[in-house]
């Protein structure tokens, strides 16, 4: 489907069933990711297995992370529309086998293969904005998609603890199956896409099966690491090692294939480099947020977990609201520029956070959020928009998919380093191993990953300002 001249964006628009196609598949995501949190303590009690339940997210998270380079690429060949069917069925076939799962070792493997259809729903809902609207209406566009995710911080805990207290945990999965049913019958019936033009394309299957295992090494040792095996033991070593000859190889292979899976030119264009570069700080500013602010809220001041859970929301209802306006900023001043606006609420909020202590009232908290959030909002959307408007129809997957993988890298890495400082901050302030910190040990072990986000947006701020202003016109796909 071309790209028109037409400027509405919206459900009545012409395109508007799209919109509401890829707002469902989004939500599929997004609802997975804060649905289940509420929901462990029955799990537990169910299936047993209390001390593999953080599987359930490192092996989704793990699964949809390393695939979407290999999703964006397919899509540049195949189109959109396969892949992101294919990534909805998977991910219905995953949640069905999770609803009836019978042990924890078996729901962690279903979690894998939702995060198999996972990581190509995310990125393929953003590539298929990108293809359908122009750079002038993109921002409101990311907008209505980045909204998913505010709803989905609210809804999600809270449907979660209403399936487990009232139903059964199971409803959680179930509740799936008839979202990917409206969302792939909505994307069938309303988006017509014509097949890539040209000869047939082949596909790289050695540098995507090098690049999906060398990759999901490094991220499991980086998630693992210092949890299930310390960082120096012949377990971590020979993960990281396995890892890193075969990310080797797959640089290899890449310089040696008709059609690489990750072209060696989106690691040279100065545009796609820091828009990377800016996604992945995005993936370690935004972990470490949703990781600790619910647990400083709820443990050091004292709420219960509903307010901790709405305090973090408002980093993500704070978010869509800058993105669906910041196109106007992009338009009249460029992308660099409107980064760097954002930039400026991004370390106000950062900075207030680190002041943040066991006196500190919880719409404060709060209040820092919807700050970050609105500095995010100015950045995230339009530094991808950039990326994809710097490229033709039949690149933009690709690079969709690997401005993807860079923010799972940064969330991946997020969790080593943020988990390693509040881990160090907690013993030097004499928690006894094994038993509950207190409000004030565990806003000293929170204090030193929010000086960490802190330094993450400030040199995310440097990214910014890397980004050309305006990254040249695209060629919209014929």
């Amino acid at each position: 489907m071309a790209v028109s001249d037409r400027v509405d964006v919206g459900f009545r628009s012409e395109r508007g069933p799209i919109l509401i196609a890829l707002m469902l598949a989004t939500a599929l995501v997004a609802l997975e990711s804060t649905i289940l949190a509420t929901a462990v303590p029955t799990i537990v009690d169910d299936l047993g297995g209390f001390t593999q339940f953080p599987w359930l997210f490192s092996s989704y998270l793990l699964a949809q992370a390393v695939l979407v380079p290999v999703y964006g690429k397919l899509s540049d060949i195949f189109g959109r529309t396969p892949v992101l069917l294919f990534g909805i069925g998977v991910f219905a076939a995953g949640s069905v086998l999770c609803a009836v799962a019978w042990s924890m070792p078996a729901l962690i493997a279903f979690r894998a293969l939702q995060g198999i259809g996972a990581g190509a729903v995310l990125p393929m809902a953003q590539t298929i904005a990108g293809d359908i609207y122009t750079v002038a209406e993109r921002a409101k566009a990311q907008g209505y998609l980045a909204s998913v995710w505010g709803m989905s911080s609210i809804v999600g805990p809270t449907v979660g603890g209403v399936f487990s207290d009232f139903m059964s945990w199971r409803w959680i999965f179930w509740v799936n199956v008839p979202l990917c049913a409206v969302a792939a019958w909505v994307l069938v019936r309303s988006f017509h896409e014509s097949k890539p033009d040209g000869p047939r394309r082949s596909v790289d299957w050695a540098g995507a099966t090098t690049l999906a295992v060398g990759a999901a090494l490094v991220i499991l040792g980086l998630l693992e690491g210092g949890q299930s095996w310390a960082w120096v033991s012949t377990t971590s070593i020979a993960i990281f090692t396995a890892g890193a000859v075969l990310l080797v190889s797959f640089v290899v292979i890449e310089t040696r294939v008709p059609e690489p899976i990750l072209p060696v030119w989106v690691l040279t264009r100065r545009v796609l480099i820091t828009t990377s570069a800016v996604s992945c700080l995005v993936g370690a500013v935004v972990l470490g947020l949703t990781s600790y602010v619910p647990s400083f809220v709820q443990g050091s001041l004292g709420t219960t977990a509903l307010v901790a859970g709405f305090t973090l929301a408002a980093m993500t209802l704070g978010w869509p609201i800058a993105a669906a306006q910041s196109g106007r900023l992009y338009l009249r001043l460029g992308f660099r520029t409107t980064g760097l606006i954002g930039a400026v609420p991004l370390l106000t909020g950062t900075t207030l956070l680190t002041q943040m202590g066991p006196d500190s009232a919880p719409w404060q908290v709060a209040g820092c959020c919807v700050v970050i959030g609105l500095g995010m909002g100015l950045i995230a959307s339009p530094s991808l928009i950039a990326a994809q408007s710097s490229v033709k129809w039949n690149e933009r997957g690709v690079v969709t998919g690997a401005n993807a993988f860079a923010r799972s890298i940064g969330s991946a890495v997020g969790v080593a380093v943020f988990g390693a400082l509040a881990n160090a901050a907690l013993a030097r302030s004499g928690a006894i191993e094994g038993s509950a910190p207190g409000a004030e040990q565990l806003a000293a072990s929170v204090s030193p990953v929010f000086t960490g986000v802190l330094v993450c947006a400030l040199a995310l701020a440097v990214c910014v300002a890397s980004i050309p202003n305006r990254p040249g016109r695209e060629t919209q796909r014929p």
